[in-house]
């Protein structure tokens, strides 16, 4: 039995290990081909990448930005319906065929949407290029 004079480790039953590199800074890498280390730079989102990734979809296809916190009463109106699963799947089609389709097959869409999509150019879908 130990004495009570003895610090007890644990040091010898669980080995220590080395720490963890920094998330920011510099990172050698081993190049098996060349036989040399490189300094590679390592942080942003992942350790290990070299790079940041870009931002996710950033634009559409008309150019307006996707990721706007701020739209009018008619976008927010537009993707509702784009949300509404109701109105059957919107991929594949534009705004106005879907909408003519729900309205072909008695689902009665909402009468406010066609009149926006006919005044204003809104034929792509809130989920357009993003799937």
């Amino acid at each position: 039995m130990a004495s009570a004079s003895k610090k007890h480790s644990l040091s010898g039953v669980y080995p220590q290990r080395k720490k963890a590199a920094s998330a920011v800074g510099k990172e050698k890498q081993y190049d098996k081909f060349s036989s040399i280390y490189e300094d590679v730079s390592i942080g942003g989102a992942s350790i290990g990448v070299g790079s940041a990734q870009p931002a996710a979809l950033t634009t559409s296809k008309s150019g307006r930005k996707d990721l706007e916190a701020n739209y009018d009463n008619n976008e927010s109106t537009l993707r509702q319906f784009d949300m509404n699963m109701a109105y059957g799947p919107c991929l594949g089609i534009t705004r106005m065929e879907r909408w003519e389709r729900a309205s072909r097959l008695g689902l009665d869409p909402p009468i406010d949407v066609r009149d926006i999509l006919e005044k204003y150019d809104a034929s792509d879908c809130l989920w357009e290029g993003r799937v």
